[in-house]
């Protein structure tokens, strides 16, 4: 996984945004929900402007609350490392469009961490094509390699959760996504 890092005194770390309607600095795996694209976890992203988009979307279902991204900090090693399992996607292919579709259809994996693209409204669209199979795999991957893609790190056990390390929060205010 390429992710920029942060370096201190000790080891290189993953900065991690989480976007909600509210301050999360203890994640739970009992706040996600279950059929989603990786499955019942806790959402992250490297990419700051993706957390503050989802941070509408919360607001939105939620209909209380505040945009809020909750930063995280993660030593890199956790990323790969071999006691875990990880699940990594470098991008839509056949093995992710499969696997988002089984997620969401509430079928359950034992993955510690999945990394790969985020399935939003318009890669979602693309996903219920195939899965109705309006498209087969090869039409639906050529689609869904049109549109930009965001990330996901998703974390899925209780200790990954815990290597989390909570380091800030910010508001996102309209029309100014910067904190």
């Amino acid at each position: 996984m390429k992710v920029a890092t942060n370096r201190d005194e000790t080891r290189p770390k993953v900065r991690l945004f989480h976007g909600s309607n509210v301050e999360v600095k203890k994640p739970s795996l009992r706040m996600g929900r279950k059929k989603t694209d990786f499955g019942r976890g806790f959402y992250t992203t490297t990419q700051k402007e993706q957390a503050e988009h989802w941070t509408s979307i919360k607001l939105d279902r939620a209909k209380k609350g505040r945009k809020i991204v909750s930063v995280f900090e993660v030593d890199e090693t956790l990323l790969s490392n071999p006691e875990l399992k990880i699940r990594e996607f470098n991008g839509p292919d056949e093995d992710w469009l499969n696997f988002v579709v089984d997620c969401r259809k509430g079928v359950e994996h034992d993955y510690d961490l999945v990394f790969g693209p985020v399935a939003n409204d318009k890669v979602f669209t693309v996903v219920n094509l195939y899965e109705s199979g309006v498209l087969d795999a090869p039409a639906a991957i050529a689609e869904l390699k049109a549109y930009k893609t965001y990330n996901q790190l998703s974390f899925h056990s209780q200790r990954v959760i815990d290597a989390l390390k909570f380091a800030e929060s910010y508001e996102v205010k309209e029309g100014n996504n910067q904190k």
